[in-house]
């Protein structure tokens, strides 16, 4: 079995900084690409940004030049550094990754539970 556990999230003001972490557990062989996922209420799920197994990287529109994603391959962990936060930003926030299964080899994505991020204007 695979889990994401995430955390970091919060409620902060406009303008405002978070963190938050992700680490992948289980029977882990690799992990390729990893990501951050948002989903606000009445909205869809959207991809944040996300990051390959070597460093490559991919942002929203919405949130380049803002957020910074970084990964920590020695420890499964992926990094979402969250600056200049809008109220727009609000929403509960998933880690995802694309993970090789240790023993099997079986290739699938995780996710992990969501944390809320609250920016209050």
């Amino acid at each position: 079995q695979v889990q994401l556990v995430e955390s970091g999230g919060g409620l902060v003001q406009f303008g405002g900084s978070l963190r938050l972490s992700c680490a992948a557990s289980g029977s882990i062989f690799s992990i390729n690409a990893m990501g951050w996922y948002r989903q606000a209420p009445g909205k869809q799920r959207e991809l944040v940004a996300s990051i390959t197994s070597g460093g490559r990287t991919n942002y929203a529109d919405s949130v380049s030049g803002r957020f910074t994603i970084s990964r920590d391959n020695a420890k499964n962990t992926v990094y979402l550094q969250m600056n200049s936060l809008k109220p727009e930003d609000t929403a509960v926030y998933y880690c995802n990754a694309d993970v090789v299964r240790s023993g099997s080899g079986y290739r699938r994505d995780y996710w992990g539970q969501g944390t809320q991020v609250t920016v209050s204007s």
